[in-house]
C-alpha cells in the first residue's frame, strides 16, 4: 500500500516524498481512509507507530479541500490537544512539514513561557491550533481563542492527560466545541476511565488498534539485567562506558530520581541532562536540543516529559525503573529502532520489579533475554553502604580464624595492655 493508493492528494504527497516517506505505517494505513470519509475515530497506538501523521495528513487534506473563500483573519478549524509541551511542538512541526505545499497555517501554544509571541500569531489567524490544556483555557478566557469554528478536534495521548490531572480541563474544552464536528481520540492505553471519556466525546466511531507485538520494533534487541536498586547507577555507568554508548534515553519513574541519576553520571564524567515537568520550558528545550545534536550523550526523562521526544539514530533506551503499566514499556522502547534502524532496549529489574517484568512479557508475548553475567550481579548494598561511610584506612580488618576463645576479646584490659592489641 502506498500513500497515493490511500487517496492522499498531490500537495501532501509531494511533502511526504521530500521527507523520504514512501509507505504508510499500519496505523496510517488503517486511519487515513476512515478519516478522509469524515468519520470519528478511536485509536489505540503507542509512540513510534506514525500516529501523528495518521491524523495530520487527513486533517490537512480535508482543510485544503474545503477551504473557505472568506476574507480576513483565518479561523481555527482544527484543534489538537495534547498533554505536554514537547509533544505539542512535535505535532506542530509535523503539520508544518506535511502541509508545506497546502497553504494551511498552524501554530502551537503551551504554558511555561510568556504568551506574547503566541497571541501575536493567533491575532494573525491560523487554520490549525495545537495546544496544551492549561494555556488553551487561559487564552480562551482572555478572549484570544474561539473554538466555535472548529470542524476537526483531536485528543492525543489521552491516558497521559488523565494521569496529569487534566480531566476537568478537557471537559471544559469539549463543552466549548461545536456539536457538529469530526472527533479523533488517541491513547496509548485503554483503561476503563479512558473508554468512558471517549464515549462522551465520540459519536459512533470507527476503532483502530495497533497491538503491542506490532508496535514493538522487530529490530529492537531487548535485554534485562537483574540488579539491586543501589547498584543500578553503577551498572548504567559501566554499560555506557563498556559499550561506548553515544545516544542513550534513560527512563526514571520520578523527577527526583531523574535528577539523582544525572548527578551521579556527571560525577562519572558522562554528559547527561534531565527532562521532566519541574524543568522550565527553556531548560527542557535546551536539554532536548543538546541531546539531538549529540552534545549530550544521555537524556534522563520521566514518562510524562518524554512524550513527544523523537530523536533520530537513538541507539539505546534504558528502563532504569521498570514501569508498572506494561503498555508504557512498549511505548518507551518504540523510541529506538525507528525507520528500519537497529536499536537496543535495556531494562534494570530489582526484586520488587519482577512482577512488572512478568506483566510486560505477558503483554508482548515473549521472554526478554536475561543478561546473567555482569559486574553487579552479586552486589551487596548493605556492605557497600557500610564501607562507603567509613574511610578506607579506618575500616576494621577481619579477625584471624585461630584467635582463641572464639575470637572474642576480654571485656576489661588495663591501659598498658591495650597498646599491644
Amino acid at each position: 500500500m502506498t500513500f497515493q493508493q490511500l487517496g492522499v492528494i498531490d500537495p501532501i504527497l509531494k511533502a511526504l516524498d521530500s521527507e523520504g516517506y514512501t509507505r504508510p505505517t499500519p496505523i496510517q494505513e488503517k486511519s487515513i481512509p476512515i478519516l478522509l470519509k469524515g468519520k470519528d475515530l478511536l485509536g489505540c497506538a503507542q509512540t513510534g507507530t506514525g500516529k501523528t501523521a495518521a491524523f495530520a495528513i487527513p486533517i490537512l487534506q480535508l482543510l485544503h479541500k474545503h477551504r473557505t473563500q472568506e476574507k480576513g483573519k483565518r479561523k481555527i478549524r482544527a484543534l489538537i490537544v495534547t498533554p505536554t509541551r514537547e509533544l505539542a511542538i512535535q505535532i506542530g512541526e509535523s503539520f508544518t512539514v506535511y502541509g508545506k505545499f497546502t497553504g494551511i497555517r498552524n501554530t502551537v501554544i503551551f504554558g511555561g513561557v510568556k504568551q506574547g509571541a503566541q497571541t501575536k500569531i493567533l491575532d494573525r489567524g491560523v487554520d490549525v491550533l495545537v495546544a496544551t490544556p492549561g494555556r488553551l483555557l487561559d487564552l480562551m478566557q482572555q478572549g484570544y481563542i474561539s473554538l466555535r469554528d472548529v470542524e476537526y478536534s483531536v485528543l492525543d495521548e489521552s491516558d497521559r492527560m488523565l494521569d496529569m490531572g487534566f480531566i476537568h480541563d478537557i471537559k471544559k474544552i469539549i463543552a466549548k466545541l461545536p456539536p457538529k464536528r469530526q472527533s479523533l481520540f488517541f491513547s496509548a492505553t485503554m483503561p476503563p476511565d479512558i473508554v468512558a471519556l471517549s464515549r462522551k466525546i465520540l459519536g459512533n466511531p470507527e476503532k483502530v488498534s495497533v497491538t503491542p507485538d506490532q508496535t514493538t520494533a522487530e529490530k529492537v534487541k531487548q535485554v534485562v539485567y537483574f540488579v539491586s536498586k543501589p547498584a543500578k547507577t553503577k551498572l548504567l555507568i559501566h554499560l555506557i562506558k563498556a559499550e561506548n554508548m553515544n545516544s542513550v534515553l534513560v527512563f526514571s519513574r520520578t523527577k527526583h530520581g531523574a535528577n539523582k541519576i544525572v548527578k551521579l553520571l556527571d560525577k562519572a564524567k558522562i554528559g547527561a541532562e534531565a527532562i521532566h515537568s519541574n524543568k522550565s520550558q527553556g531548560a527542557r528545550q535546551r536539554a532536548l536540543g543538546n541531546f539531538k545534536s549529540g552534545e549530550t550523550k544521555v537524556l534522563v526523562a520521566t514518562d510524562i516529559a518524554a512524550r513527544g521526544i523523537d530523536v533520530d539514530d537513538l541507539s539505546h533506551v534504558v528502563n532504569y525503573d521498570l514501569p508498572n503499566i506494561s503498555e508504557t514499556y512498549v511505548h518507551r522502547i518504540g523510541r529506538t529502532g525507528r525507520a528500519g534502524a537497529s536499536g537496543i532496549a535495556i531494562s534494570f529489574c530489582n526484586e520488587e520489579e519482577k512482577a512488572y517484568l512478568r506483566d510486560i512479557e505477558k503483554l508482548i508475548n515473549q521472554k526478554i533475554e536475561v543478561v546473567k553475567e555482569h559486574p553487579y550481579v552479586n552486589f551487596k548494598p548493605e556492605i557497600a553502604a557500610k564501607d562507603a561511610a567509613v574511610p578506607y584506612g579506618l575500616r576494621k580488618k577481619s579477625k584471624p580464624a585461630n584467635s582463641g576463645g572464639g575470637g572474642s576479646r576480654p571485656r576489661r584490659r588495663s591501659k598498658r595492655h591495650r597498646k599491644t592489641d
